[in-house]
């Protein structure tokens, strides 16, 4: 199990359980008369150790209400202009529940840190 104050750019394969504290749809399209819509959403979840954007897609829209204890197995740290995003691809999976034994930390959000690439070499 990971902590979201642990989580770094590029890391892949996840486990977390945070909690929603917000989640605001930011994309609705209907991609044609026969395929299902795309759903996009923005939510800030948290566990006891910091906060992060999580972005949920389709299903998993539904899933990440306000207040919702979820379970993201599978997950991947996204870069969006030199800051973390959490995501999880088909290869994983958004569950509802999960056990959260302290409060959550809303004061460390990571999503604020900005990382920038740097080359090395001769």
């Amino acid at each position: 199990m990971t902590t979201v104050s642990s989580l770094r750019p590029d890391q892949k394969n996840l486990t977390l359980t945070v909690k929603v504290l917000d989640a605001t749809t930011v994309l609705t399209r209907q991609r044609g008369p026969k395929a299902p819509a795309v759903k996009v959403a923005e939510c800030l979840v948290a566990d006891s150790t910091g906060v992060i954007v999580f972005v949920a897609r389709n299903d998993q829209v539904d899933l990440a209400q306000k207040g919702a204890t979820i379970t993201l197995k599978g997950a991947k740290i996204d870069m969006f202009r030199g800051s973390m995003r959490l995501s999880v691809d088909a290869t994983g999976s958004v569950e509802a529940g999960g056990d959260l034994q302290e409060p959550v930390n809303t004061t460390n959000n990571m999503s604020l840190l900005e990382f920038e690439l740097v080359t090395v070499g001769a």
